[in-house]
């Protein structure tokens, strides 16, 4: 009868081993895919961020070169001459702006602005809720 609890022990001890070892097994894999799913996410998110910069330089090339072009063939003298210009330094000021700073260079200009307008910018952000609400409740 001892043999036969001795075994039965051995039997029970067995399988408590056996389901520790699975447990900790599906534990890992459950790490490891936790893992590669966060390497993926953050391989996606750094894709995304570095097309959305190429982007800003390609655009801002565009503008620049548009400006150019739009200097070249304006006419060079009297009000249209004079507006024409004026639209084209925008332009190739723009476009220089947008190469060289970029989404995240745009964002910091937009917070250092914020800070040190805080009354104007709240006050916009209100008029641009209410023409939005405006706009989509009579939709």
């Amino acid at each position: 009868m001892a043999s036969t609890m001795n075994t039965g022990f051995a039997a029970t001890e067995g399988v408590k081993n056996k389901t520790e070892e699975m447990t900790s097994n599906v534990a890992d894999t459950a790490r490891q895919a936790a893992a590669n799913v966060a390497d993926k996410a953050k391989q996606a998110a750094s894709a995304v961020g570095h097309t959305a910069e190429d982007a800003t330089h390609g655009l801002g090339c565009g503008m620049k070169s548009l400006g150019e072009t739009l200097r070249d063939k304006a006419p060079q003298g009297g009000v249209l001459g004079s507006a024409a210009s004026s639209v084209a330094s925008g332009l190739e000021r723009g476009g220089q702006y947008l190469q060289e700073e970029g989404i995240s260079g745009m964002a910091g200009d937009l917070t250092d602005l914020i800070r040190k307008n805080p009354i104007p910018a709240l006050l916009v952000g209100v008029g641009i809720g209410f023409i939005l609400a405006r706009a989509t409740s009579r939709s």
